[in-house]
């Protein structure tokens, strides 16, 4: 299986003053740090290295996982933003050093119960050199704004910034990419992932993969809230 990097190095604004001592992936969860759920998660459907991108707090992150079962289990790797944060595209341009020419990416605020090895096959299947793969969800505005133009399998538009009234589906929350799509990024300059994404989807880049589950986060307190329920369902 692809790694996973998982994007972790936000400030987490919309969780204060929960997040102001401590980092969004280890706010407690039914009495677990979030980030052993995802941990959990990920081994559960074959996923054995992890690398984290870090920033704000990111050292308790890593302590968190360092004293868990997993540092044992799974290939854990941790890269730093430094005293600037670098966006999430320039915390993963840090990463690439360390990582594999493809790669999963998914946000540490993120539970995505689905089958990893699936969205994998297909882009396997389907992609040539340069393409990257995107996750979405048909959600026609009910839990964020749309950004995506999806049809036929494919991303005919990806865009956070500027969103269209045909946008009907959002960006799940996992990613497949590879080391070239950071080629033309200088090293230590921060810029956003969605960049990346946009970036592919106009140039007919970027293969869709429809999710039917929901997915679940812990951005809000409603997020939280919401995983929390399904946790103990499950």
């Amino acid at each position: 299986m692809f790694p996973v990097v998982v994007l972790a190095g936000g400030l987490a604004t919309r969780l204060r003053p929960i997040t102001e001592k401590i980092p969004k992936s280890i706010v407690s969860v039914n009495n677990v740090p979030f980030v052993l759920y995802q941990l959990k998660l990920f081994q559960r459907h074959g996923i054995n290295h992890i690398h984290f991108c870090l920033g704000h707090l990111g050292e308790m992150v890593k302590d968190v996982v360092e004293k868990s079962i997993f540092a044992k289990t799974m290939l854990i790797t941790y890269s730093f933003d430094g005293e600037k944060l670098l966006g999430t595209g320039g915390a993963i341009k840090k990463a690439l050093p360390v990582l594999p020419d493809i790669f999963f990416v998914t946000y540490g605020d993120s539970y995505l119960d689905i089958q990893y090895s699936s969205v994998e096959y297909k882009y396997s299947k389907l992609a040539n050199n340069n393409d990257g793969l995107m996750t979405v969800y048909k959600n026609e505005g009910k839990f964020d704004t749309s950004n995506v133009i999806y049809y036929n399998k494919k991303i005919i538009l990806y865009s956070k910034n500027q969103p269209e009234a045909k946008m009907k589906y959002i960006d799940y929350g996992l990613g497949i990419l590879r080391k070239n799509h950071f080629d033309t990024y200088p090293d230590n300059t921060p810029f956003d992932l969605s960049e990346i994404y946009e970036n592919l989807s106009k140039k007919e880049k970027l293969i869709g993969y429809k999710i039917f589950e929901r997915f679940y986060e812990i951005g809000s307190v409603k997020g939280i809230e919401d995983l929390s329920n399904y946790l103990k369902k499950k």
